[in-house]
């Protein structure tokens, strides 16, 4: 089964204060900020990751996950061709689509330094877990 755009408005949607708004040619999905955009042929999707998540999703799956062209790509930036993703992944974006949803909010609230550090370290967490799971692929 392939990612279809539906499948992605309707994971994003679902997110606590997710509003969907345009972007350019683009629709946005974002709390506080921008955190995933898709394409307005809807064959394609932007995500907001950190450079490390951005360089294990290229690297796992380089037939789905490639930087965006540019500055935008080596902030974390990375386009998702939705046909090349399969149901494995369809199953991780609602929990990676929260987690980039939860981090951007965090990082765009610096009333609370606290908030942040949680954030960081959820992400450290995020990206041990990964690791073991394509050690563990690899074996």
């Amino acid at each position: 089964m392939t990612v279809r755009a539906t499948d992605l408005r309707r994971i994003a949607l679902s997110l606590e204060g997710t509003i969907e708004a345009p972007h350019v040619d683009r629709a946005a999905f974002k709390v506080k900020r921008i955190y995933a955009t898709l394409a307005a042929d809807e064959r394609s999707a932007n995500f907001k990751f950190t450079p490390e998540e951005q360089e294990f999703k290229c690297m796992l799956a380089p037939h789905a996950f490639q930087p965006v062209a540019g500055g935008w790509g080596r902030q974390g930036w990375t386009t998702a061709t939705l046909s090349e993703l399969n149901l494995a992944e369809l199953r991780q974006a609602g929990d990676e689509l929260a987690d980039i949803a939860r981090r951007v909010a965090a990082v765009s609230s610096h009333d609370d330094p606290a908030v942040e550090r949680r954030g960081l370290a959820e992400q450290v967490r995020q990206l041990e877990e990964a690791s073991r799971t394509a050690e563990a692929a690899l074996a």
